[in-house]
C-alpha cells in the first residue's frame, strides 16, 4: 500500500521464528499438561514412596523416568519445577529433566528414521543421555546445597491448592488442572518466544558455513555443533533430520553432540532455567552437562 517491502533477510527470520514457535507449541501444553496433572493428582506422599532413599539411587531412577514422559525439552522445565515443589531432590529432578526429552520412544523412533533406519545413533544417543543425567545429577546431589528454585511458590497459590488432594471431586481435580495447565502455559510462554525470537535471528544472521570452517579438527567439530544445537533450538523429536543432514561434514562424535547437547540445553530452555531455578544451579548445570557430553563425543 505505502510501498515499503520488508527486507528478504527479516523475511526469512519471521519464518523460521513462526516454524520453531508451532514445532515448540504442542510439546509445551503437553508439558504444562503434565505438571498440572502432577500438582493436583500428585501428592507429596506418592512422590517420597517412589523415589528411592539413596541419592545414587534417586538420580538412576529419575534417568530411567524419562522412559515414560515423552517430553520436549520446550516442556520440561515446569514438570520439573513441580516435582522439585513437591519435595523430588533436585538431583534427581535435573536428572529426569536431562533424560525425558531424548530417550523417550518418541525422539529414539525418530533418530531412527533419520538416520536411515538404523539403530545405531538411536543407542548412541539414549546411552550419552543417561551417562550425562547420572554423572550430572550426581555432581548437583553431592555439591549442590541451598534451595534450587528461584521464588518460593507464592503462600496463597500454595494455600489453594494444599488440600486439593483431599474431598475435592473427580470433575473438580480435572478442572483444576486445567486451570494451572493455562497459568503455567503463559508464564513458560513468554520465554518460549523471546527464546524462539533469538535462535531465528541467529539462524538467519549467522553463515552454516562459517561454523562448518572452523569445525575440522575432532575437539574442535564437536563444540561447533554443541554450539549449533544451543543456537538451533531445535524440537529432540526435529532435531536428528537436522543432524543427518550434516553426515558428510561433520564426524559421528560431533553428530552426538550435537544430538545430546541441544535437548539438554538451548536458548528456549535456557530462559525457562533462568525464570525457574536458582543462578548457580543453573551455571552448575550449564558447566557439568557441556564438559560430560564433550568428553562422551570424543570416543566416537
Amino acid at each position: 500500500m505505502f510501498g515499503i517491502s520488508l527486507p528478504q533477510s527479516f523475511l526469512q527470520m519471521n519464518t523460521i521464528f513462526i516454524s520453531i514457535l508451532i514445532e515448540a507449541l504442542p510439546f509445551v501444553t503437553l508439558g504444562v499438561v503434565v505438571s498440572g496433572i502432577i500438582q493436583i493428582f500428585v501428592t507429596e506422599e506418592m512422590i517420597a514412596k517412589i523415589i528411592p532413599k539413596n541419592p545414587i539411587l534417586a538420580v538412576l531412577f529419575a534417568s530411567l523416568l524419562g522412559m515414560f514422559f515423552p517430553s520436549c525439552e520446550c516442556g520440561i522445565v515446569p514438570i520439573v519445577k513441580r516435582l522439585v515443589a513437591k519435595g523430588v531432590p533436585i538431583s534427581a529432578g535435573i536428572a529426569f529433566m536431562l533424560t525425558a526429552p531424548i530417550i523417550n520412544p518418541v525422539v529414539l523412533f525418530a533418530t531412527y528414521i533419520a538416520f536411515g533406519s538404523s539403530w545405531k545413533m538411536a543407542l548412541y544417543r539414549a546411552g550419552g543421555a543417561l551417562i550425562v543425567s547420572f554423572i550430572v545429577g550426581l555432581l548437583i546431589a553431592y555439591f549442590y546445597k541451598g534451595n534450587p528454585l528461584k521464588v518460593e511458590e507464592d503462600h496463597h497459590h500454595h494455600d489453594h491448592h494444599h488440600h486439593v488432594h483431599e474431598k475435592t471431586s473427580f470433575w473438580k481435580k480435572v478442572w483444576q488442572t486445567l486451570e494451572h495447565a493455562v497459568e503455567e502455559f503463559f508464564s513458560m510462554g513468554k520465554y518460549l518466544i523471546i527464546g524462539s525470537l533469538i535462535a531465528a535471528a541467529v539462524q538467519t544472521f549467522v553463515q552454516t558455513s562459517t561454523l562448518v570452517s572452523i569445525g575440522h579438527g575432532r575437539a574442535s567439530s564437536s563444540l561447533v555443533m554443541m554450539a549449533l544445537a544451543f543456537i538451533l533450538s531445535l524440537c529432540s523429536e526435529a532435531d536428528a533430520f537436522i543432524a543427518s543432514s550434516f553426515r558428510t561434514t561433520f564426524s559421528t562424535g560431533s553428530l552426538i553432540a550435537f544430538l545430546l547437547f541441544g535437548p539438554m540445553i538451548d536458548l528456549k530452555n535456557l530462559l525457562m532455567m533462568f525464570a525457574t531455578f536458582n543462578k548457580r544451579l543453573v551455571f552448575t548445570i550449564i558447566s557439568s552437562v557441556t564438559a560430560v557430553v564433550f568428553v562422551y563425543s570424543l570416543f566416537f
